[in-house]
C-alpha cells in the first residue's frame, strides 16, 4: 500500500497535478503521524489494516466537510473536498453497499453465534477483521445492534 501510494505521488509530481499531489501528500503526512505515535506504544510500522484505516478516516472527513460546505453555500470548496474523496478511494478496497453490508453482518452474527447485545463487541471485531477497508462499521454496528437485539 505505502509503495503504491508512493508510487502515484511521483507520477502526480511529474504530471503537476496540483490537487492529487497534495491530497496524497496529506495521505503520507497521516501514515507518518500513526507511524510517529505507533513509535511511543514500541511498534516499528504502520500496518496495512491501519493505513486503510487512516484512509477510511480521511474519506469520512472530507464528506462531512464537503457536506458543511455545501450546506454554507461553498460549492467551491465542496467540489474540493469531493476530487479528494475519489483520490483517496484510488486506495481503497470496493466500499460495500447496503445489502452486501447486511449481509456481511447477517453472516457474521450466524458464524459466531452471537445471541444477544453483550456479543456486540466480538461481532464488530470479527467484522473489522475480516472487511477492514471495506464496509462503513457505523452503519454495520446500527445493523449488528438491530440484529442481536431481537
Amino acid at each position: 500500500m505505502r509503495e503504491k501510494i508512493n508510487t502515484a505521488l511521483k507520477t502526480a509530481m511529474k504530471a503537476q497535478d496540483k490537487r492529487r499531489l497534495s491530497t496524497l501528500r496529506l495521505i503520507m503526512a497521516a501514515i507518518k503521524d500513526r507511524e510517529i505515535a505507533a513509535r511511543g506504544a514500541g511498534k516499528d510500522r504502520v500496518e496495512e489494516d491501519e493505513i486503510l484505516q487512516i484512509l477510511t478516516k480521511m474519506v469520512r472527513q472530507r464528506e462531512e466537510s464537503a457536506k458543511t460546505y455545501e450546506e454554507a453555500g461553498r460549492l467551491d470548496l465542496s467540489e474540493q473536498e469531493r476530487e479528494e474523496i475519489v483520490i483517496i478511494n484510488d486506495f481503497l478496497p470496493r466500499q460495500f453497499n447496503e445489502e452486501e453490508i447486511q449481509t456481511a453482518c447477517k453472516n457474521t452474527v450466524a458464524e459466531l453465534d452471537a445471541g444477544g447485545l453483550k456479543d456486540m463487541g466480538r461481532t464488530m471485531g470479527a467484522l473489522k477483521e475480516q472487511y477492514a477497508g471495506q464496509m462503513d462499521f457505523g452503519k454495520a454496528s446500527q445493523l449488528v445492534k438491530g440484529l442481536l437485539s431481537e
